[in-house]
């Protein structure tokens, strides 16, 4: 099972819609076919590794890291291809909750004498699966914060230059972190500032994350690297009501998506973004600021990951925080997360944070 989450892991960033799974399949203490959900999400995981196992598979046990699919879609199901290979036995940790499969593939396949064993892996399947879940019953993406900054939490200098408070490893690990989420989304004004590309670089990936900036006017330059880029990879725009029908028409020319947002108290509704994400396939998607979109998505409770890059200097109280206000007054107002990961990277610090449950 381990080696199945291993494999279902490399389909993060690329399997949307569809959730990112693994499959080993064993016969006789060996290992006969391994597969994992290829980019777009079809062929599906058990598919590879059946194909890979052959006639091998017969009276085989295969370890999936969600329950197998029993609906006909573009592809038949794959509890149904499990049946016909003559697998006798499935380890599989949890249901899949989608309504089209919702324990009707594990019916399918003991209705067959199959042998289903569950509960398998079952902590590292819920957290792998997360987004792919949370978008099947919450209606939204898994949203990580990303947050790089000094010793006492300043993102930039009080002129504002930033590039760079941390260093080439941790710049590095954050390529991997775009490269397993479906989407990079950041503000209108980072996106005004840094002029990001959001691509990622030097990790020799196949397909990129799609890029999405929260923009309430639709006031980004038509010019700069999203710009230049939008028709090669894709730039989601979201915005709200009202925007100058020229820059609509300016944007969609250049290949860019445009999705219309509910705007609350003057600002794009977060939660509303990310029920329109959702819509659109997006599982997982990472943060990168700026500080009002950060603040606005943890004052909502729509934050389920930090990540944070701390880096060995001090900028001062004039320096520009990498949190907006938030209007706490009281501690108990403020979302805890539990520390999950905590490692060194060259020479910043880099600590992971979960949505603490309860």
């Amino acid at each position: 099972m381990a080696l199945a989450l291993a494999l279902g892991r490399r389909g993060q960033g690329v399997a949307w819609p569809n959730p990112a799974v693994g499959c080993v399949i064993v016969r006789n203490g060996r290992i006969i076919g391994r597969g994992s959900t290829a980019p777009g999400g079809r062929p599906h995981a058990e598919t590879v590794a059946l194909e890979q196992a052959g006639a091998l598979a017969d009276g085989a046990t295969a370890y999936v890291t969600l329950e197998p699919c029993s609906h006909h879609g573009r592809t038949p199901p794959c509890a149904e291809a499990l049946v016909r290979a003559g697998i006798s036995r499935v380890v599989a940790p949890i249901e899949d909750s989608n309504p089209r499969v919702s324990g009707q593939g594990f019916a399918m396949l003991r209705g067959a004498g199959i042998e289903v064993v569950t509960g398998v892996g079952c902590r590292a399947a819920l957290r792998d699966h997360t987004g792919f879940l949370m978008r099947i019953e919450q209606g939204r993406p898994m949203v990580t914060l990303k947050l790089a900054s000094s010793f006492d939490g300043r993102i930039a200098t009080r002129s504002g230059e930033s590039r760079w408070i941390t260093g080439p490893e941790a710049r590095r690990l954050v390529h991997g972190l775009r490269a397993n989420h479906d989407a990079v989304l950041v503000g209108a004004g980072t996106a005004r500032a840094d002029d990001p590309s959001l691509t990622v670089r030097d990790l020799g990936i196949s397909r990129q994350p799609v890029r999405v900036v929260a923009s309430r006017h639709l006031d980004l330059p038509l010019i700069g690297d999203l710009a230049r880029s939008a028709a090669e990879v894709p730039l989601w725009l979201c915005h709200g009501s009202g925007v100058d029908p020229e820059r609509t028409r300016a944007w969609e020319g250049l290949g860019a998506r445009l999705i219309s947002c509910t705007v609350t108290g003057g600002q794009i509704d977060t939660a509303d973004m990310l029920r329109r994400l959702g819509d659109a396939g997006l599982t997982r998607v990472l943060c990168e600021g700026g500080g009002a979109l950060a603040a606005s998505l943890l004052a909502a409770d729509l934050v389920d990951e930090l990540v944070g890059f701390t880096a060995g200097l001090t900028i001062g109280g004039d320096g520009r925080a990498m949190i907006g206000a938030m209007g706490i007054t009281q501690l108990a107002q403020a979302a805890r997360f539990d520390l999950s990961e905590t490692r060194a990277v060259g020479g910043d610090v880099m600590h992971r944070w979960l949505r603490r449950e309860g």
